[in-house]
């Protein structure tokens, strides 16, 4: 199961093989198929999408992680450590190194991920770094439906890391069961972690680098923060605030009890539910405007955008009047 970070997968006879073919050698226990599948997801057009239709019923099957902080926060280093806790349970374990750049290659940049390679020869985790790269909807459709082929594949842990705390990548580790930010000692103030929006995906802080002058005073910002949190119910999950050094794997095991603690609480809230089903309604949204915006390429192709641009640049149209008669063009059903 170990294949390596970025791999695209097999060739040979994976390449040769049909997407229903390749889920079928997937729940087998190929992962040389399932890196196959997650490389049609991230290449989109109507490959991803068969790939999304067949696996899609397994999706929740897998508990979702998201590990997200600023670059150089260590989140590769506590990554690789967390992997280690829970194969001790002796559970599979899969992680997805998402990473929204890499313009010149097309695929992820692994950066410091080159640590999580001492996993590689375990047959219990898989480890995949990828990119948006043509995607439909990017990274916001690509991460679910590589959950859900490593889901299919029966792996019901999955980590989900990102490289920055830019808008695609808090969205990215937002939407996951629980989301652990990762931050270090002397790490912002108040409103740069508002802007960031890190307070609001937060399921548990980690001050990672906590052997660093700084830390506690870190730890105490950011329960401050959590504190004049506004409109939070009573009964409201607080997250819980660790420190921890990873390189060392000091306080990993705590990080991994809060994570454990904060699934639990999903459960008996019935949070877990209602927060996978306002993801599987935002992904629906997003694929559905992913679609209008294909359908308004091809509409910018054609001769009738190229009149009504014509009468908008000419002031002889307004542009909503405009949009109308171009949208009125679009196919119904």
């Amino acid at each position: 199961m170990g294949g390596p970070a970025g791999g695209p997968g097999s060739a040979g006879q994976g390449g040769r093989r049909d997407a229903a073919e390749l889920v079928v050698a997937s729940r087998a226990g190929d992962r040389s198929a399932t890196a196959r599948l997650i490389s049609l997801i991230e290449r989109g057009g109507d490959g991803a999408r068969q790939v999304a239709r067949l696996t899609f019923p397994h999706g929740a099957d897998a508990y979702t992680v998201g590990i997200t902080g600023a670059p150089g926060a260590g989140k590769s280093t506590l990554s690789d450590r967390l992997i280690g806790e829970h194969r001790r349970l002796g559970d599979a374990i899969g992680v997805l190194a998402v990473d929204p750049s890499s313009p010149f290659s097309g695929g992820a940049l692994l950066g410091d991920r080159v640590r999580m390679q001492d996993h590689t020869l375990d047959d219990g985790v898989f480890i995949r770094s990828m990119a948006s790269r043509g995607h439909l909807g990017g990274l916001a459709l690509a991460t679910p439906d590589a959950i859900a082929v490593l889901a299919a594949a029966g792996i019901t842990m999955v980590l989900v890391e990102t490289v920055g705390v830019g808008q695609v990548e808090i969205e990215v580790a937002g939407a996951t069961d629980t989301t652990v930010v990762v931050v270090n000692p002397g790490w912002g103030d108040a409103i740069q972690a508002n802007k960031a929006g890190l307070l609001e995906v937060a399921d548990v802080f980690v001050v990672n680098k906590a052997d660093r002058p700084g830390a506690a005073e870190t730890a105490r910002d950011l329960d401050h923060m959590l504190d004049l949190g506004l409109g939070r119910a009573p009964d409201a999950w607080r997250p819980p605030i660790v420190a921890a050094v990873a390189t060392t794997g000091t306080g990993v095991g705590e990080v991994w009890d809060a994570v454990a603690r904060h699934r639990s609480y999903l459960g008996t809230s019935g949070q877990l539910v209602a927060r996978r089903e306002r993801r599987l309604v935002g992904q629906l949204r997003e694929v559905l405007i992913r679609r209008l915006e294909q359908d308004i390429d091809r509409l910018e192709g054609g001769q009738a955008y190229l009149e009504v641009r014509r009468q908008v640049v000419d002031r002889i149209i307004d542009p909503y009047s405009g949009a109308a008669s171009l949208l009125a063009q679009l196919p119904r059903g």
